[in-house]
């Protein structure tokens, strides 16, 4: 790439169609250009990995330190609709010029190294905040940890959110390899935090031999909640936060994500003291697109992105309360490299009517396959379309006011029916 681009929309054109999208794991390349930009930050830096958990941990953090007054920074990959949501400075997406002095920037200081879509992305991001002189940075790992872009950046405090089998061509097939390549973000002598109830010894004997002082959730810090209220409790060693609201975002687990949140402010109390009031303030406010989302109105409609076995059971038991439904339409489509089977095998108990459709790309799952799939798992009420926006229609029209549709596979599926509810108006 040595033409420079007139706008985001070119950018992203250029960039997909020299498919840099391709996954390349490794920090030499992204580190010299981080080098020649001369991107350090100077505020602290905020890292989360994990398989699930990571965008509304970051969510959480995002809204309960801006309402603590500080100029927020917040970084998280896939997008849905548009690709600024990436890249938000206090909860709003950044502008297209402001991504693209940071493109420009990056094709000025790369010279010949060659640079992935993610890595464009991370520093993209990373010039933004830095240019707006943020007073904390919140970065998303986009795949595994250790050998992502992000981790070219030291964290001043990272958290590692629960562990899952996915992307196991890249991070091994086991949670000990999965657990090991997410441990990669810790950093000697700063605060590392694990939000997995149950975390890999690989992770634990990584932090030791860093010496990098580990926070576990469910033995440093955790939740309770209120008997009979709704509010809950957060502790962290002997110290209580009693009588707080239930976050605005929805799901049984939310609570181990805010609490996690909390954990990681504490961490940086000294350099981000936030008070009481703006906790409060940052759980009720706090809002992310497509995670156990419950539209208004009737019939119920849940987006959900959950793509891998462990949010396929979050939101199985998620739905088990949501009540009783008279049909319970699913669409739903996953990429190939997913594990199909596990999340239909948690799901089916909660779905009667599955209307299924191809996502786009080389990655897309054929409808066929996932007929196949569902037809394994015993489930004969099944429909195909040419798209999830046709899917989504034919939900749309045999769903009655007392029925239920779940959108739930991948994040390409809940944006094909954002943009199929409410599609783009033309000049």
């Amino acid at each position: 790439m040595t033409v420079a681009a007139s706008s985001l929309a070119d950018w992203l054109t250029r960039l997909e169609n020299l498919n840099i999208h391709h996954i390349e794991l490794g920090l030499a390349r992204v580190a010299k250009v981080r080098a020649a930009m001369q991107l350090t930050p100077t505020c602290p830096v905020i890292t989360l990995a994990g398989t699930n958990g990571k965008g509304s941990t970051a969510a959480f953090l995002s809204a309960i330190l801006r309402a603590a007054g500080y100029t927020v920074g917040t970084y998280t990959s896939p997008h849905l609709l548009h690709y600024n949501e990436r890249v938000c400075i206090n909860l709003t997406p950044a502008s297209d010029a402001q991504l693209l002095a940071g493109f420009e920037a990056i094709e000025a200081a790369r010279g010949d190294t060659p640079l992935t879509y993610f890595e464009f992305s991370t520093l993209a991001a990373v010039y933004t905040f830095q240019a707006a002189q943020v007073d904390v940075m919140i970065l998303e790992v986009g795949l595994g940890g250790r050998l992502d872009a992000v981790n070219v950046f030291d964290a001043d405090c990272a958290l590692v959110t629960p562990i899952d089998l996915d992307h196991q061509d890249w991070l091994g097939d086991t949670r000990e390899a999965i657990g090991f390549e997410k441990a990669g973000i810790y950093r000697a002598g700063r605060p590392a935090l694990c939000a997995d109830p149950q975390p890999p010894q690989s992770l634990i004997d990584h932090a030791h031999a860093l010496g990098a002082p580990l926070t576990l959730i469910g033995r440093d810090f955790g939740f309770t909640r209120t008997e009979g209220a709704p509010q809950w409790q957060f502790w962290h060693g002997s110290r209580r936060r009693s009588a707080l609201p239930m976050p605005a975002l929805r799901g049984t687990y939310q609570l181990a994500n805010a609490s996690a949140a909390l954990a990681v402010l504490d961490a940086l109390a000294a350099r981000l003291p936030v008070d009481m009031g703006a906790i409060r303030q940052g759980l009720v406010q706090v809002e992310w697109a497509g995670r156990f989302q419950v539209l208004a109105g009737r019939p119920v409609v849940v987006l959900d992105v959950g793509h891998n076995p462990h949010a396929a059971r979050g939101l199985a038991a998620n739905l088990g309360l949501l009540g009783f439904a008279e049909h319970r339409y699913a669409v739903f489509s996953m990429l190939a490299d997913k594990d199909c089977a596990a999340v239909i095998a948690a799901l089916k108990p909660h779905i009667d009517t599955w209307l299924i459709a191809p996502l786009s790309g080389p990655r897309a799952t054929p409808v066929a396959e996932l007929a196949a799939a569902l037809a394994a798992e015993g489930i004969v009420d099944v429909r195909g379309f040419d798209n999830v926006g046709a899917a989504w229609q034919a939900a749309s029209s045999l769903a009655g006011e007392n029925d239920r549709i779940t959108v739930f596979g991948s994040f390409q599926t809940v944006a094909a029916v954002m943009q199929a509810r409410h599609p783009p108006v033309k000049p």
